[in-house]
């Protein structure tokens, strides 16, 4: 099956996509299929390499982050000419809780995060290649990470 071209309007829809998965801490199968085999992905505290990598951050932080909401403020695509890839700026306000044992009560996160995505054309629609976490800024009364 061939790739679908990549449009904005299929990259913004891939980025509300990819977050409300993330939000829903859906089964790593699921979540997999949106990267692709040579994904580098860097978020703060590491980079992780191809699918293995990413579904050992997955497992990490859908151990550790509850009650998530990502809201997605901007997305902005380039698209390469023959629309196969794309450099996709993505500005998202993430919010979430932790527990951290043997705290009497979980505690609120919240941060905006400026991200630069590789997304390249796949059969099934968009797929993330490559995914850098730029800045990471708390919002005011925010825990830490």
């Amino acid at each position: 099956m061939p790739a679908e071209r990549l449009t904005e309007d299929a990259i913004r829809s891939f980025a509300e996509q990819w977050y409300v998965a993330l939000d829903r801490h859906v089964p790593p199968d699921q979540v997999l299929a949106l990267i692709t085999e040579d994904l580098e992905f860097a978020v703060p505290e590491d980079t992780f390499l191809g699918p293995e990598g990413f579904g050992r951050w997955y497992a990490a932080v859908t151990a550790r982050f509850f009650d998530e909401v990502h809201t997605v403020t901007k997305v902005e695509p380039v698209i390469e000419p023959g629309g196969e890839r794309a450099t996709v700026r993505v500005l998202v306000n993430w919010q979430a809780k932790i527990w951290d044992p043997p705290a009497a009560r979980s505690e609120w996160l919240g941060f905006d995060a400026d991200q630069t995505w590789t997304v390249v054309a796949g059969p099934a629609g968009p797929r993330i290649s490559a995914y850098t976490v730029n800045d990471l800024a708390p919002m005011p009364g925010s825990g830490s990470l």
